[in-house]
């Protein structure tokens, strides 16, 4: 390798490395309304369900603010489908690697349910998905683990800094899609969506109208909905919208009863 251009790679990735780091800096001030339960969301959450995360981190912000939702990051539940060292097999089941999502500065890489347990959280469920294309959308996923970001791809992180960039709406999403490939994105929910395009199952409908109704959106809703057909475009809000994930809550998938709750006295 030419040796200019070697130390020119080198001078970028510690670049990137300090622009990552600033931006996966926690921020102060965060308080969970429901924090999530790791031993309940372990025995609630199924393989292919979507994790929604409420992040705190700087990028946190801009993605939340970019695509108007609270949700700002998306991780995949791969279960025991992901291999496990002897020593990580001896964890408790919080603390195996169980989920897989992509981050910044680092790519895709598998993660416990203990990383969560402080956060807000959703699940979204992929709803009839056959035992077939199960096993595919989570082979594609788990076959891309420890595909690193690209940290030279400075002008593609620069964005996240601005946690409210002037931008008008119909661009936003477009903006969260620029910059290099899938391995390189700062969000998970981009690969997410290209291993459940690769099975031809939806995650935002097609939108029709039918002759002599008015259309019950608006032209803006209608129009971002179409434009949205190419894996990079996705977001974590999009899995919580489609009418094809279902919303999954743990506290009412075991037998809740209201009427045992202890209340405080008035």
């Amino acid at each position: 390798m030419n040796p200019l251009y070697a130390s020119k790679d080198t001078f970028l990735d510690r670049v990137g490395r300090r622009i990552a780091g600033q931006l996966t800096r926690q921020t102060s001030g965060y308080e969970p309304y429901t924090p999530s339960d790791p031993e309940t969301l372990a025995r609630t959450l199924r393989p292919c369900d979507i994790l929604l995360i409420e992040g705190n981190q700087k990028v946190s912000s801009a993605i939340k603010y970019l695509t108007q939702s609270t949700w700002s990051h998306a991780a995949f539940f791969a279960g025991d489908e992901i291999p496990l060292t002897l020593d990580q097999a001896t964890l408790p089941v919080i603390e195996r690697p169980q989920l897989i999502e992509v981050n910044l500065g680092e790519g895709c890489v598998a993660v416990p349910l203990s990383k969560y347990s402080t956060y807000n959280t959703r699940i979204c469920r992929p709803v009839g998905l056959m035992p077939e294309d199960r096993d595919k959308v989570l082979s594609f996923m788990i076959s891309r683990l420890g595909l690193k970001y690209d940290l030279k791809n400075i002008f593609d992180m620069l964005r996240y800094f601005l946690p409210t960039p002037p931008v008008p709406v119909r661009f936003r999403r477009r903006m969260l899609a620029f910059g290099s490939g899938d391995p390189t994105r700062a969000i998970c929910s981009t690969l997410i969506a290209q291993a459940f395009a690769g099975i031809q199952y939806p995650i935002l409908p097609e939108i029709t109208r039918a002759p002599g109704r008015a259309a019950a959106t608006s032209t803006y809703s209608r129009a971002e909905i179409l434009h949205i057909r190419h894996h990079s475009l996705y977001t974590p809000r999009d899995f919580d919208l489609s009418p094809y994930f279902a919303i999954v809550k743990p506290t009412l998938e075991y037998g809740f009863d209201y009427k045992r709750l202890q209340w405080e006295p008035d």
